[in-house]
């Protein structure tokens, strides 16, 4: 019996990093009896078909400190939050969506506006009037290589995936991070200035200053907001000191009297943009469970 990391899992097969080598495993029958999927960044348990052979079988699976669905990863220790500054222009609704993924999974988040070198000041100024009072935020630029020191200091040892949309640089940030990862890059297409080529499938590789780098597949959109309507404000830091002072105890924010986050927003100390995609997302909430 060895441990190891599941470092890629394609098509059924877990391929299992341990001190002796990675082999291509395959789950035991009890997981899928207990609903239970391994996922990229578990700590397993194998045991090898043959001595000689590289193959085997996942037969435990360690407790997690964390785990996402979309993507299947876990234990991880930042979530890198990456968006363009513009080309494409950054979507708020869909920051704010894997921003409420980390919350509900307890993950800390930097966010990283890639192609700062294009950006105007007028443009980043914006970002950081919506983010910099609630999330850790850094600006670089993957093709120049402007802020990649910082960002690399800050990984360095830690168990990091990367997240967001196509197009937006999250492979040529990994190819910063990690000299060994064969990424596929590509062009952005003029047209849709989206990325060509986006990854299939999560895959763990070692960074040069140490840690390990997640690399998951580009999203532009998720399927289902996992997030309830009662639990949705506390998944935006800035909504929580305002939370429990709402005239009405189950307040959700949107149209009842005397709410204390609606002040807020009034006042400005809350994004008019994030309330926004909150509003959004409880809309969407709702119409995915009619009867509540």
């Amino acid at each position: 019996m060895l441990e190891g990391l599941i470092v890629k899992g394609v098509g059924g097969f877990y391929y299992v990093e341990t001190a002796s080598g990675i082999y291509q495993c395959r789950a035991r029958g009890l997981f899928k009896k207990q609903g239970v999927t391994p996922m990229v960044g578990d700590r397993v348990q194998i045991d090898l078909t043959e001595e000689e052979e590289v193959e085997g079988y996942v037969t435990a699976i360690h407790p997690r400190r964390n785990s996402f669905i979309r993507p299947p990863i876990a234990n991880i220790d930042l979530l890198l939050v990456v968006a363009a500054c513009r080309h494409p222009a950054p979507n708020i609704r869909l920051i704010d969506r894997f921003l409420v993924m980390a919350e509900m999974s307890d993950t800390p988040v930097v966010l990283c506006f890639n192609k700062a070198d294009i950006a105007r000041d007028e443009e980043i100024e914006n970002l950081k009037e919506i983010y910099e009072n609630s999330f850790e935020m850094m600006f670089l630029s993957a093709k120049t290589g402007d802020g990649i020191d910082a960002l690399a200091a800050r990984t360095a040892g830690m168990q990091v995936a990367l997240a967001g949309p196509s197009g937006v640089g999250k492979s040529t940030i990994l190819n910063h991070l990690c000299k060994s990862a064969a990424a596929v890059t590509g062009e952005v297409s003029r047209k849709t200035r989206r990325g060509r080529h986006t990854t299939r499938h999560a895959e763990v590789f070692p960074m040069d200053r140490g840690g390990k780098v997640f690399d998951t597949p580009g999203f532009t959109s998720f399927d289902i907001l996992e997030a309830s309507e009662e639990d949705l404000a506390g998944y935006y830091p800035e909504m929580r000191p305002f939370l429990g002072q709402c005239r009405f105890d189950n307040c959700r924010h949107i149209k009842e009297p005397d709410c204390m986050v609606r002040d807020a927003v009034e006042k400005g100390l809350i994004s008019e943009e994030r309330y926004a995609s909150y509003v959004s997302q409880i809309e969407e909430i709702r119409n995915r469970n009619p009867y509540l």
